[in-house]
Formats: structure tokens, C-alpha cells, sequence
């Protein structure tokens, strides 16, 4: 894809709504609603990098309640012509094909590759890949497993959502502190996953949330690695303009 002339692509990643509590979640949803008002007046692309919300679960005839400006919104950019892009999560895994279905954006529950001004943009959220996680993989396998979900929906929608609200909220990247540490360019599993990427083909950028950290890695003199950070502590996102990708930050009000 060719930008057009004075036109943007923006990534953004981890907002995890819903969480800790609706009533804390919706002042970061005010203020990712005014980012996204803002970025309408010159947005090519949109990239959301998953966990949009901080707990998903699809059922067969129910929507899950909450967050309706900003599928709404979602769904108006969308309307407009604008292609949203969105990668599944850690915490929003189960999504299956509401999203493509109501508000015409495609799901991805792999990391992709695009290409735009001849720059190119491996893109995914990040959860499980590289040398890290192993206790996460472990799960995702259980929670991914097809008679698991069945189990899951089997539930009550008012049992299950709240059962899996509790135990998203209690999850220790949402929670703690420990893993929102930078642990050094050698040490960030993810950089060293885009390195081994590189040696089978080269990329201009690595772009992944998940880490919640934002983060500028040079991995070569023409490749970087950039993680997004999150809209819980940072309100950070990226932005490319068809020549250089850039971190920034959302003043939030």
C-alpha cells in the first residue's frame, strides 16, 4: 500500500478496559476516545495490537456489556473507510468474529506482515513468542483448547463474565509491576524474537504491544523494534507518516 499524501498509520495497544474497576476503566476510555477523534482527521490505517479490553469472551447470542462508544467509534471510523487492523490478545484470546462480522475489521491471531512506502511492519501483540512466557504458553494451549471453551460457554453469561473479569484483573501483567520492568536491549525476549526473525528476512520494524513498556530498540542499522506500551500507564502509541515510525504520548485529561 502507498500512503497517500499527508496521511498516517497509528498502532496502538493494551488498553485493557474494563480494568481494575468500570468506574477507573472509563476515564482511559475518555481519553482513548479523544485520540481516536483526533487521529480520524488524518488516519490511513489503524493498528490496535490487542487487549482492547481487559477480558473477552464471545458467546453464541451475547455481546459482552460495556464499551459501547468505543465500538461505536470503532465502527464509525471503519464506515468511513478507514481499515482498522486488530490482533488478538492474552486477555481478549477468545475473540472469534464479532468484530469482523459488526464492524468490518479483520482479526488476526498471528503476528502479519505489511508493507507500506516500501517500508515493512511485522506486527502482532507479542504474548508467547520468543524465549519468555512459558508458563503463559502452557495456559493459552488450555485456554485455546477447543472443549475448554466449550466448558467455559457452557456458563451463565452473567457467571462467566464475571468469573473471567476476576481472574483478568488478577492477571500480574494488569496487576503487578514486576513484568512492566525494562530488562535491558540484550535481555527483551521480544527484541531477541526479532532478531532471529531478521536472519530468515528482513523487516524495517518489529512492532508489538503486550510488554506494556514503550520501547525503541535498534536491532540493526535499518531494522528497529518498537513496542507500544499501554493506555494504562503510559498512554503511549506510534505513528508512521511514510517515512519515519515514532512513540508518542496521549496527554490524558
Amino acid at each position: 500500500m502507498e500512503l497517500p499524501k499527508n496521511k498516517k498509520i497509528y498502532f496502538a495497544s493494551d488498553q485493557h478496559f474494563g480494568a481494575p474497576t468500570p468506574q477507573l476503566s472509563k476515564v482511559r476510555e475518555d481519553n482513548f476516545l479523544r485520540w481516536l477523534n483526533e487521529i480520524e482527521k488524518d488516519a490511513a490505517v489503524l493498528f490496535l495490537l490487542g487487549d482492547l479490553f481487559d477480558f473477552w469472551f464471545e458467546y453464541k447470542k451475547v455481546v459482552p456489556k460495556g464499551f459501547v462508544r468505543i465500538l461505536g467509534k470503532l465502527a464509525a471510523l471503519s464506515d468511513r473507510g478507514i481499515p482498522i487492523h486488530y490482533f488478538v490478545g492474552n486477555h481478549d484470546l477468545w475473540m472469534k468474529d464479532y468484530f469482523e462480522t459488526e464492524l468490518h475489521i479483520p482479526v488476526y491471531h498471528k503476528p502479519q506482515e505489511f508493507t507500506f512506502n516500501k517500508t515493512t511492519f511485522f506486527i502482532g501483540h507479542g504474548d508467547g513468542l520468543g524465549p519468555h512466557d512459558k508458563g503463559y504458553k502452557r495456559m493459552k494451549k488450555l485456554f485455546t483448547n477447543p472443549l475448554a471453551q466449550r466448558l467455559f460457554q457452557a456458563l451463565h453469561p452473567d457467571i462467566g463474565m464475571r468469573l473471567g473479569h476476576y481472574f483478568s484483573v488478577k492477571n500480574k501483567l494488569i496487576s503487578g509491576k514486576e513484568d512492566a520492568v525494562f530488562l535491558g536491549e540484550e535481555n527483551e525476549w521480544l527484541a531477541r524474537y526479532a532478531k532471529r526473525k531478521l536472519e530468515q528476512k528482513h523487516r524495517d520494524f518489529f512492532v508489538f504491544g503486550h510488554r506494556h513498556i514503550p520501547m525503541e530498540i535498534d536491532l540493526t542499522a535499518d531494522s528497529k523494534y518498537i513496542n507500544l506500551g499501554d493506555w494504562v500507564t503510559h498512554f503511549t502509541y506510534a505513528v508512521f507518516d511514510g517515512n519515519l515510525l515514532e512513540l508518542k504520548k496521549w496527554e490524558i485529561h
